[in-house]
């Protein structure tokens, strides 16, 4: 498959869907969604419209500019021959400097728009309760993106793509070692794999951990998330100091000890010099990594392979969500029966998410750094998008709806997840460093948790 040129900005806005992500300079930076304070409103329940093809009218439609944004341009083209008495106003906005104080004046406001799912618990009160909406399709929805669209029992997301973490590995220098990828089974599987590669050339750290705080931080999750558990449950309270978090932190500790780990900013200069040269080995990380060998790794392009997350006890999740992104219908938009139509066509119905996700005019061979959160789009015989050249050709659309269907629901993502980083994001990369041990990280990253974000809201 051919793969286009991808601008790397405009890649990690669109496709990470992680939150409030900024880019600037090549820097990734973590802003926080806004608490709701004072007495909240009955958030708004949206009727399913008795709306057909032969619905009528006008509706603005918010995306972020960049790749995606053409990506969902040619799909809403689909949507328009489906449904061509509605006019979408199609609009790249820069959507997490402006959705949030759009919402809150309620002056505006788009009729819909995409949004991080980090972002969304923290504004229910001003968008559609849409749990009646969802409900033909929610037992054949991702239980995790249900979950994280979920404020105290209320949907407020149509939830679009699902990340799972996959193991990214260099398939040359397992086979130089004597090691089939098909036993990294656990995460101590993984550690031993790591030692007998370091072992054959000692200047190698096989392991990536990531030096971006927020990043580092959003990938942690997606190893909590694999053991069933999240930094919040779905009250809100915190749940960092249990066994789940103390077995990550305790493996880090012991990657870090024996020095298996290379210890990089994301697919910045550093990090993708080690990974050219065969320092690093395996990337535990997202399906969205797919981007650095297509787009990045010239020297190693088509040595690259993936496979499901070792589990962290045998017969556990091999795989857990890192990152993702939904679509909202604000409380106070005009036409949001039209609104609802349209996201009803791009995540549930046939073609829209062949037309979002399969091969386009953007990407040719289909949009490979996500997959659909519907079931019933992942049929792992019928991909939406094509083997990758960069990836030797491997069929990564099988592996990927595999892991994916293994990924354990979650709780609501906490109005205050992104400020918490400059707690446990930040005591993630201490324990990284060998300065803090799980303990520490646990008991300082709690106490600074509860008292100065969850007790103040």
């Amino acid at each position: 498959m051919a793969e286009p040129p991808m601008d790397r900005r405009g890649f990690l806005k669109g496709a990470l869907g992680v939150g409030a992500l900024a880019v600037t300079g090549g820097a990734l930076a973590a802003c926080a969604p806004t608490a709701p304070g004072g007495a909240s409103a009955q958030p708004s329940r949206l009727a399913r419209p008795t709306a057909s093809a032969s619905a009528k009218g006008e509706i603005t439609i918010w995306n972020r500019s960049g790749d995606l944004f053409k990506v969902f341009d040619a799909a809403i083209a689909k949507f328009r021959e489906a449904y061509p008495g509605v006019k979408v106003n199609h609009q790249a906005v820069d959507i997490d400097a402006k959705l949030a104080n759009t919402l809150i004046s309620g002056t505006d406001v788009p009729d819909g728009s995409f949004w991080d799912d980090a972002r969304i618990g923290g504004q229910a009160e001003h968008l559609f309760d849409l749990t009646d909406l969802i409900a033909p399709y929610r037992e054949q929805t991702s239980p995790y993106k249900l979950s994280v669209n979920t404020v105290e029992g209320r949907i407020y997301g149509v939830p679009w793509d699902l990340d799972p973490g996959l193991l990214w590995y260099r398939e040359d220098i397992l086979q130089d070692a004597g090691i089939d990828p098909a036993g990294l089974a656990t995460y101590d599987d993984l550690l031993a794999a790591a030692r007998t590669i370091k072992e054959k050339d000692p200047k190698t750290r096989p392991i990536h951990l990531d030096k971006n705080p927020f990043l580092g931080q959003l990938w942690l999750e997606m190893l909590a998330n694999q053991q069933g558990t999240s930094l919040a449950d779905a009250q809100g309270r915190l749940r960092l100091d249990s066994p789940e978090y103390r077995r990550i932190f305790t493996w880090i500790q012991s990657a870090v000890k024996e020095g298996l780990v290379t210890h990089a900013p994301y697919l910045e200069p550093a990090d993708v010099n080690t990974l050219e040269s065969g320092q690093q080995v395996f990337v535990p990380w997202a399906i969205w990594w797919s981007f650095a060998p297509q787009q990045l790794l010239k020297a190693t392009k088509g040595k690259w392979r993936a496979a499901p997350l070792p589990a962290w006890t045998p017969g556990g999740a091999r795989s857990g969500a890192m990152g993702g992104s939904s679509f909202i219908i604000p409380a106070k938009a005009k036409n949001p029966e039209l609104a609802w139509l349209l996201y009803e066509f791009l995540c549930f119905k046939e073609p829209g998410y062949t037309a979002v996700y399969g091969p386009n005019p953007v990407y040719p061979g289909g949009l490979s750094t996500s997959i659909p959160s519907y079931q019933p789009a992942l049929d792992p015989d019928k991909p939406l998008f094509q083997p990758i050249d960069a990836l030797g050709g491997q069929d990564l659309w099988k592996i990927s709806v595999e892991a994916a269907a293994t990924i354990p629901a979650a709780g609501p993502i906490p109005w205050w997840w992104a400020q918490s980083v400059d707690y446990l994001g930040d005591n993630l990369q201490r324990l990284m460093e060998g300065a803090m041990t799980p303990d520490d990280v646990i008991a300082e990253s709690a106490r600074k948790i509860q008292r100065n974000l969850i007790d103040r809201s």
